[in-house]
Formats: structure tokens, sequence, C-alpha cells
């Protein structure tokens, strides 16, 4: 069974890598060309305190994000509330929410949305304002389904529903997030694979783009003020195909160590590579480190530190607190605070 099983694991990837492989071209960057750039920034203290080398080590509610076959690790119910003090002071949180069902899996739902706040609207005639104001959102909502098919693989789906807006515009889309984790017969060594953001396009439509036409201006006869909408284009999703590995090197005692690495395939980047650790003291108090978009040419991403600390209450309930700090090089730093609750 545990063949079998690998084999499975092994021809998912290929698979899954060949998909990938035929929408990039190797030597042309992709930057900027997806929408919804808010799917990509890591959800969760923890995991980016690891350098977001998460997806075989996901084993909290935060696995909402990085690999939904990570839910099934949790038990009982687990709760997790993230915010993100992110570039050009925009704020990002995330809720998520799982609950174990035994034998039929574990379900879960997510949801993330931003804080940009109003600005003002200007024009070329009002540089200062002219009075209204505008504000951008990001949202996403998603329920998560996993199930271990074995005592070692698990296997999660979590479908999406994703909208952004500015002023008169808004953009929807449906993806779904696929992940399967296996624990290796190797003695504290987990593989995984991820696919997140598969799904349909979004387009920016509403008022804004509606304008008068005039279809001839050179004849004063006919209708030159016929309402009509801009066209705007159609834009995918950041598709991201993580595959990694995590390993628990030292178990002993009172001392945990783990060390996880993540080799991503995204379609609006090139190739990378995410390092991070974890030490765990006593199962109560843990410091991280890592290094993100590693081999990646002109990346402003690089080291990240992170800490936390738990505390069990009345048995079964545990309570812990999570601050991660990621270096952005010229665009300054990136901060996040996480409260995980599970029972």
């Amino acid at each position: 069974m545990k063949n079998k099983i690998l084999i499975v694991f092994t021809l998912i990837i290929l698979a899954n890598s060949n998909l990938f492989s035929q929408e990039f071209i190797s030597d042309v960057s992709k930057r900027g060309t997806t929408a919804a750039p808010f799917l990509s920034i890591a959800q969760g203290s923890r995991s980016m305190g690891m350098g977001s080398a998460f997806v075989a080590a996901a084993d909290d509610p935060s696995a909402l994000y990085w690999n939904p076959a990570g839910i099934t690790k949790v038990e009982g119910t687990g709760f997790i509330v993230d915010h993100t003090q992110w570039i050009a002071d925009v704020k990002y949180d995330f809720i998520g929410l799982t609950y174990n069902l035994g034998p039929l899996g574990a379900i879960g739902m997510s949801f993330t949305t931003s804080n940009i706040g109003d600005m003002k609207v200007t024009t070329i005639d009002d540089p200062n304002g002219t009075g209204e104001t505008f504000s951008a959102s990001d949202v996403a909502f998603s329920i998560a389904w996993a199930i271990q098919l074995t005592d070692n693989f698990s296997i999660g789906f979590n479908p999406k529903f994703v909208t952004q807006s500015i002023w008169k515009m808004s953009a929807s889309a449906i993806a779904i997030d696929m992940g399967v984790q296996y624990v290796t017969p190797f003695d504290g060594m987990i593989l995984a694979m991820a696919i997140s953001n598969f799904g349909t396009k979004m387009q920016l439509q509403g008022n804004s783009a509606l304008i008068v036409y005039d279809p001839d201006e050179e004849n004063s006869g006919n209708n030159g003020s016929i309402p009509a909408y801009l066209q705007t284009d159609e834009w995918d999703l950041p598709l991201n195909f993580r595959v990694g590995v995590a390993y628990d090197p030292i178990k002993i005692d009172n001392h945990e160590l783990l060390i996880a690495l993540d080799a991503l395939h995204v379609s609006d980047n090139y190739e990378s590579i995410n390092l991070g650790m974890e030490y765990i003291f006593n199962d109560l108090f843990a410091l991280r480190g890592g290094y993100k978009s590693l081999f990646l040419e002109d990346s402003e991403e690089s080291f990240t530190l992170g800490a936390g600390i738990k505390q069990y209450l009345l048995g079964n309930v545990s309570i812990g607190f999570d601050y991660a700090y990621q270096n952005f090089g010229r665009l300054s730093n990136v901060q996040k605070f996480t409260l995980t609750i599970t029972f």
C-alpha cells in the first residue's frame, strides 16, 4: 500500500508539472500579469516566519491557505485570526475555522479581506480632490473538505469565491485549491504538493467604464450621445504550484526541530525555492527563521524571522500567539500577528 501511495503521489506531481510547464515561457517574466495578487500573500505567522516553506508542514488551521489536506491534522476544532501589515500601509485579515469529522475527514472555511482606507478622487482639473472619496477592496471566501485516505496519505479541496473592487468597478472569480500530504516511511519526513487558485478569469466591470460615444463625429445629424461601456481585458488568477518536504530530525525530550523546503512554480513569476525551520521547546515556545524566493533574481524578498508561544488551558484547549517579520528590501518590511485556538 505504501508503494502504491508513493507512486500515485509521484504521478500527480509529474502530471501537474507538465500541465504548468505548457503555460510558461521560462525566459520571460509574467510579473504583474495576473489579477488578485493578494491571493499569493502568506497567511499565518508560523508559515511566514519559516520563509513560507509550509506546504508539507501545514498542520494547523492556516493549512486552509497552504494545503487543504493539512486540516486533517487539526484535532477537534481549530480557529485562526491573522493580521498582516502589508506594503504601503495596506492591511490584510484572514480568519479560518476547521472541524475534524473523524472518519469522514475534516471541513473548514476561511475569509480574507483587505483594509486600504478611503482615498481622494482627483482629476486634472481638481488635483487636490473633487470632494469625493473611493476605496479598493480584496475579498476571498472558501469552504474546504479534506480526508485521510490512509493513515499516511491525505487529500484536500478548497473551493473559493474571489472578488476585487475599486470605486465603481468590480471583478469576481471562482477558484479551487487542491493538495495532498504523504507521511513517508522515512521517520519524520512528509512530502506534499498543492495547487492554488485554479479557476476562472477576472474582468473589471462597472459604471466607471460607462462613457458617452459618438459613432460618427463628422455627421451632425446622428445621435452623438450613445451610452457605451469601455471593454476591459480578462486576467488570470495567480496560479501557484508548490511541492515541498518537511523533516523532523530532532524530537528529543522537550526539544523539536522542523526543517522545510518548498519549490514553487507560479504563473506570474519565475520558479523559486523557500527554506525554513522551526525550533520548539516543550511544546510551549517556538523560534522560526527562513529565506523566501531563493534563486529568484531581482526579488526584494529575503529572510524571515518569527516566534510563538502556546498555552494549554483546561487540558485540551490550546491558545497560541505568533509573530513574524519579513524583510522586503527597498519596500521595507512586512509584519504579521496570529492568534490560534484549538479545542
